[in-house]
């Protein structure tokens, strides 16, 4: 075993000092700017708006997580059912260079009058302009509310509708419409003759609708809507 004399004697097998040694950082990747994404957000809701009666309200939330690899081929589509809401999620989907999905959150509302009953209505009356008052709301948000008073006045209720509550484009039937259960005149033709009769609607339908009616012998036919009593019966 060497003595400290020995190394003394041959300084060439002394311990020799380590060079340091320098690492090179990694080239720095570069991120994805924020502000393009919510521009391009904005382009397809405001798109998708265009397509409403109303004008809609439109903010669009940076992406909680915005940490992604800068991207050259991006694409843009709506979460769930396409429809405009009150809250929608935007998707962005990076496929090059780097694949990656962010969610940005909207927030949308279509302010808009929308009529109100003034008094209460009972099933089977017709609406008229002096049943109704005006308020102002989100229609993303009440998408049922009426605001054209033409699909209003002259319809038929088909459920109560209080004081005060908004008209609902469920709750209204056309003046020419047969409502389920409603008697109503049954024209059967053929060559050379017309026979009229009688019967129950077993459905609900719109002038040129087709509907079932059940006759007084307890039969069901097949019939063309006339008007809001009447359903052709054809042979």
């Amino acid at each position: 075993m060497p003595t400290l004399a020995a190394f003394a004697a041959d300084p060439a097998q002394a311990v020799q000092p380590t060079e340091p040694q320098t690492v090179q950082p990694a080239e720095s990747q570069a991120m994805q700017p924020v502000e393009p994404l919510i521009q391009a957000a904005q382009a397809l809701l405001e798109d998708q708006a265009s397509h409403y009666p109303q004008p809609v309200e439109i903010r669009v939330d940076a992406p909680r997580t915005a940490q992604a690899p800068a991207c050259t081929d991006l694409s843009f589509d709506l979460i769930g059912s396409g429809q405009l809401q009150s809250r929608t999620t935007v998707r962005a989907r990076c496929r090059a260079p780097v694949i990656w999905t962010l969610y940005l959150q909207a927030h949308l509302s279509m302010p808009a009058t929308y009529f109100v009953a003034n008094r209460r209505i009972r099933r089977g009356e017709t609406l008229s302009l002096d049943d109704l008052d005006t308020r102002e709301g989100d229609l993303l948000r009440h998408p049922s509310y009426m605001t054209d008073p033409s699909l209003i006045i002259d319809w038929i209720a088909t459920r109560p509708i209080g004081p005060g509550a908004a008209i609902e484009s469920g709750a209204l039937r056309a003046p020419d419409s047969i409502e389920r259960g409603q008697a109503v005149q049954t024209r059967i033709s053929g060559p050379g003759f017309t026979v009229t009769s009688t019967g129950h609607a077993v459905e609900s339908g719109n002038p040129g609708s087709t509907i079932r009616v059940r006759t007084p012998n307890g039969n069901i036919v097949m019939g063309t809507v006339i008007d809001g009593h009447w359903v052709h019966v054809p042979m």
